[in-house]
């Protein structure tokens, strides 16, 4: 799907689906959207304020159905997330998760995560942004629908701390070996595994849904980490 402003025509990263919603979903929307949820606008959030406090703020970009958002939003309270998905299901079933578990450290975003950073987010706001299995979209046709590219770190780059990371996570090979090239062509990151590593799994990073059924698939799971390095220091000859 493409959206045209002005002369461009923009590609996202995610076709919209009507898929169904159900009663529980559709319940949870209504009830705790009004508590969690955050309306998209090009003026700037207030994360301190949003959140009723000073703690890093970690962005979880396509949630799903919401269990690792919820998994480590549990697990780690004295941090803040901000989960950005598209699909209303999801939210429902995320919103759902965030009420049985009486957290008070999500909110929930609706929308685009191109122009929540783009507009919503203000300059060096992150602390950490998590991209757990993010559409592949596997034919060569489609890579220009991924998500990952020079385009969207110059987004992250804007709103990471200096010293922000990154995680990801994968489990095709060719979207993780695309990962690394487009990292790897900006010098403003450092790869924590070392320059063309994977990362090992991060201990704390929850088993899904998507890796499940890639490891049922035999696929190879692949998981990425970087520092955004806001200066540079170069050493004196």
């Amino acid at each position: 799907m493409t959206e045209s402003t002005g002369k461009h025509r923009r590609i996202r990263s995610y076709v919209l689906r009507a898929g169904r919603m159900t009663d529980a979903q559709q319940r949870a929307l209504a009830c705790y959207w009004p508590r969690y949820g955050v309306e998209f606008s090009k003026t700037h959030l207030d994360l301190n304020a949003l959140f009723q406090r000073n703690a890093p703020k970690i962005l979880d970009i396509g949630t799903g159905m919401g269990e690792t958002t919820a998994a480590l939003a549990s697990a780690y309270r004295d941090n803040d997330f901000l989960a950005v998905e598209v699909h209303r299901p999801g939210i429902g079933s995320l919103l759902r998760r965030i009420a049985q578990r009486h957290l008070t450290n999500v909110r929930v975003c609706n929308h685009d995560v191109t122009d929540v950073l783009r507009y919503l987010l203000p300059p060096e706001s992150l602390d950490q942004v998590y991209i757990f299995f993010p559409d592949p979209w596997p034919k060569k046709r489609h890579h220009k629908r991924r998500l990952i590219n020079a385009v969207f770190l110059r987004l992250l780059k804007k709103c990471l701390k200096d010293g922000g990371r990154i995680f990801i996570a994968t489990d095709w090979e060719d979207y993780a070996g695309h990962i690394m090239e487009v990292f790897s062509r900006d010098g403003d990151f450092l790869n924590l595994a070392g320059a063309g590593h994977y990362a090992p799994r991060p201990r704390w990073r929850p088993d899904t849904k998507f890796e499940r059924r890639g490891s049922r698939l035999t696929h190879v799971i692949r998981d990425l980490a970087f520092a955004y390095r806001k200066t540079i220091v170069t050493s004196s000859p």
